[in-house]
């Protein structure tokens, strides 16, 4: 093992009051991450150890630097996500650069690799479709898109659907409007909307169409023109639910198809659309399918963990 030493020089103060956080919080988090040693006085940065890990310690405390010269305000995530990438050799700086929405201050960014990906794959194409495990930002990332495209004026609905399945797409037995009715179903699109406007805003928006939720069943004859759709939960359609409302698509509009195939809760001896789906149109022009994996999870890192220790399991019984 080759020992090497480098020496980062931050001459803002404030940059450096950023970098390492409240009593040294976000040194201590590339501390655990690392082996090498990590020595903070004055305004350097001393990094000894490993030669290879050394350049990548490096690597991190630039790039974080970048972040907060950008005006980026470090968190717990944000660390640990910029290790991540550059411990793959991204530059974190490229992936966080541009935000979709700015709400309150706050920026909604892309934040891995694979959400860059699936982000540009809506902005080129006319049908995306996002498979992968849950919090890879699969629904939050789309509701982005489809607020700004709103507010843009690119777009003159956001149409979100998803299928009932709990509730055998028969909703007519539950109490109340059609809009409580599906409320259950809807919640993880309200919650993600929630994050992007105010409550008011968002009423006055359903109220007005301009913003419609209703589950897949509704969708069925209609032609959706200006508008973007999006199709949250597509593992628990039936081939013939997915061709019905693809066909809908109208001039104007865009699609937004989210999954995740390993948490369908069809029959046993029904197929998924979305697994179909992928057999059929992969040739088609203008239609994207972007694949997240555990490394675009984004909650909790112990999330993380359990979506690849699942993934092993069930590779092991296969």
């Amino acid at each position: 093992m080759q020992i090497k030493e480098e020496v980062i020089t931050v001459e803002n103060n404030l940059e450096m009051v950023a970098l390492v956080g409240n009593q040294d919080k976000f040194l201590k988090l590339i501390e655990q991450a690392f082996k090498s040693d990590i020595l903070v006085r004055g305004n350097y940065i001393k990094i000894k150890g490993d030669e290879k890990e050394v350049v990548i310690v490096s690597n991190v405390f630039k790039n974080l630097l970048e972040l907060v010269s950008q005006g980026k305000q470090l968190d717990d995530q944000l660390i640990e996500q910029t290790i991540n990438l550059v411990k793959e050799d991204i530059s974190p700086s490229k992936i966080f650069k541009d935000a979709i929405l700015i709400y309150r201050g706050k920026p909604i960014t892309a934040k891995t690799l694979g959400q860059k990906e699936y982000v540009e794959s809506i902005n080129k194409n006319t049908i995306t479709f996002a498979i992968g495990p849950a919090g890879t930002g699969k629904t939050y990332l789309a509701m982005a898109q489809a607020v700004k495209a709103l507010k843009e004026k690119q777009i003159s609905r956001i149409i979100l659907t998803r299928p009932a399945v709990e509730a055998g797409e028969k909703l007519g037995f539950l109490p109340g409007t059609l809009y409580e009715k599906v409320d259950p179903y809807l919640r993880p699109l309200f919650d993600a909307l929630y994050d992007m406007m105010d409550a008011e805003k968002f009423q006055a928006l359903i109220d007005r169409g301009t913003i419609e939720v209703a589950p897949l069943a509704y969708m069925r004859g209609r032609t959706l023109n200006n508008s973007l759709i999006i199709l949250d939960e597509a593992q628990n359609t039936s081939p013939e639910q997915m061709k019905m409302f693809l066909t809908r698509l109208g001039f104007g509009s865009k699609m937004i198809i989210t999954g995740d195939v390993t948490q369908i809760d069809l029959p046993h001896n029904q197929n998924s659309g979305l697994l179909v789906i992928k057999e059929i149109l992969t040739q088609i022009d203008k239609v994207s399918f972007i694949n997240l994996t555990g490394k675009d999870v984004v909650r909790h890192k112990l999330v993380q963990n359990i979506v690849e220790a699942y993934k092993k399991y069930e590779e092991g019984k296969k």
